[in-house]
């Protein structure tokens, strides 16, 4: 499956009393899909996947393919720390009719390298459904090499990878890679760090996964087109409009300022899950201000 374009990793809306607002999911699934975005993201981490339960993990999977039906494309978060677990939410998303499935790596046992790839391998194997892998040090500990990743490509289903270690020269060094395989028209790299997202495809990535697009998919979707077209002066004149506002969404822990400035928004969002809180104080005017000047509020 060829992954290019703007995709979004949706917030799951919560109700006042903590369970899955489905209405409001709903709507923000149609106020993206008429943004123009390529595809949708449920149950990642800016879903707050680490504090759903198993069935409402599920219900988020499941809701997001109904409402979608077909307009788009949909990725399902399926990721775990556990391969049994991570297959067997894959193996779920490939039965309810997603397009594909997002496996960040494992968190907090830190698999040796070649540990990962026998990870994707078993979910690869096993399933039908095409897999983003979804490389994210700063939340995982563990960082996947670009031979990981060139090895990863060589796996049946595994047809992309959502970079997010922070770095342009990696990305670059993947494709180079992946170019002495013959692999680049079989795999694709995705940014997974919103402001990097115009360098990261100057050097090889083929579009974003983006919680930004949360609040501003109509830039974003601007912004990547421009430069899939070859046009970067307009292109570089999006991103810098942009930048205030994509720092000022990860002034703290993501996805509470995105899940903050869509109830500022007036979108649906809710509370936040514990541990996670509301911003401070002055991280709050930063984010109003910021909303402000890209005209959102």
């Amino acid at each position: 499956m060829n992954f290019e374009g703007t995709y979004v990793a949706m917030v799951t809306p919560f109700n006042k009393e903590g369970s899955i607002d489905e209405e409001g999911f709903r709507s923000n699934i149609n106020y993206l899909i008429e943004r123009g975005v390529n595809g949708l993201v449920g149950a990642g981490t800016t879903g707050e996947s680490a504090t759903l339960t198993h069935d409402e993990h599920r219900e988020i999977i499941e809701i997001l393919i109904d409402e979608v039906d077909g307009r788009v494309e949909t990725i399902a978060g399926s990721g775990s720390n556990s391969t049994t677990e991570a297959l067997d939410l894959t193996k779920f998303a490939q039965d309810v009719g997603a397009d594909a499935a997002l496996v960040i790596t494992p968190y907090y046992n830190k698999p040796q390298q070649h540990a990962l790839v026998n990870h994707y391998r078993v979910i690869g194997e096993n399933s039908d459904i095409p897999i983003i892998a979804y490389n994210v040090p700063s939340r995982t500990g563990v960082n996947m090499d670009v031979e990981t990743i060139v090895e990863l490509a060589k796996i049946d289903n595994i047809d992309a990878v959502k970079e997010a270690s922070g770095s342009v020269d990696k990305v670059s060094d993947i494709y180079n890679a992946l170019l002495a395989e013959n692999l680049e028209d079989d795999f694709n790299i995705l940014s997974g760090e919103d402001s990097l997202t115009l360098p990261l495809m100057a050097v090889g990535a083929t579009g974003v996964i983006s919680a930004s697009a949360n609040i501003d998919a109509k830039r974003m979707v601007l912004m990547v087109d421009s430069i899939l077209n070859d046009d970067y002066d307009r292109a570089f004149e999006l991103h810098n409009a942009m930048l205030e506002l994509i720092r000022a969404l990860f002034i703290e822990s993501n996805p509470v300022p995105v899940k903050t400035a869509m109830n500022i928004m007036g979108l649906p969002s809710g509370p936040l899950r514990e541990p996670l809180a509301p911003m401070k104080d002055e991280n709050l005017e930063v984010l109003k201000k910021a909303l402000k000047n890209s005209e959102l509020i």
